[in-house]
């Protein structure tokens, strides 16, 4: 939760895979639960989701990730990620996918450039947090469904 204003309590952490499990039910696909292969240990969460929150870019379809701090630098939110993407553009038959965070957020920018994302020139300030706080800038970065099957086919 670095790149968050806060870390999430015990009941809001709670709340918050309870509406994970409930969009999974109801649409078949959002954030899933990541374990590391290895030993089966919960690491976090990756996959898509619509945002709540009323975003400059929105409607759209985003894809997004929180993980331990243990589990970062290996690789997994961009393995995980991949396999998000082609559930999104392969099985939902989406146009495009979205990530985004706050600017200083350069692990995150990283992986969305790892993925193939492209940065938008969009900054915006992210409603849902506080006027003034430093993480409240926001970037965005972009996927459209050509450049993903472009570089499936590359990887091929």
């Amino acid at each position: 939760m670095r790149y968050f204003p806060a870390p999430l309590g015990r009941a809001d952490s709670d709340g918050l895979a309870d509406r994970c499990r409930e969009k999974i039910d109801t649409l078949g696909w959002g954030f899933w639960a990541c374990e590391r292969k290895a030993d089966g240990s919960f690491i976090g969460f990756v996959g898509l989701n619509v945002p709540a929150a009323d975003l400059p870019f929105a409607p759209c379809v985003e894809i997004g990730w929180r993980l331990a701090r243990g589990a970062w630098g290996h690789g997994f939110a961009t393995e995980a990620a991949r396999a998000a993407l082609a559930v999104g553009f392969d099985r939902l038959g989406l146009d495009e996918i979205v990530s985004f965070t706050a600017l200083t957020n350069r692990r995150s920018r990283a992986v969305m450039e790892r993925l193939g994302m492209h940065e938008d020139a969009l900054v915006f300030e992210h409603p849902a947090v506080a006027a003034g706080h430093p993480l409240r800038p926001h970037c965005l970065y972009r996927l459209p469904r050509a450049d993903w099957e472009a570089a499936t086919r590359g990887r091929g």
